[in-house]
């Protein structure tokens, strides 16, 4: 189902912020994966902005990055 562009350009944001805190970190999408206990694939199509990510999956993420969910979700803009 294709998303409303206010919907994608949410997700393409999430993805953003995603890759940012991943790169500070100095961590591969494998080894965030890996931390993560998701597949590789699934964290780079999260960070091209291509799923809709599932809420215990970004909760996930937020923990394998050591912060707050809400810092991935960040502000509504």
């Amino acid at each position: 189902m294709p998303y409303s562009e206010s919907e994608q350009a949410y997700l393409t944001r999430l993805g953003h912020r995603l890759r940012s805190l991943r790169k500070q970190r100095g961590l591969s999408q494998e080894a965030l994966a890996f931390e993560a206990d998701l597949d590789r694939t699934y964290v780079s199509s999260v960070e091209r902005g291509e799923r809709n990510i599932a809420v215990l999956n970004l909760a996930k993420l937020a923990r394998a990055l050591g912060v707050e969910v809400s810092v991935l979700l960040g502000s509504e803009e």
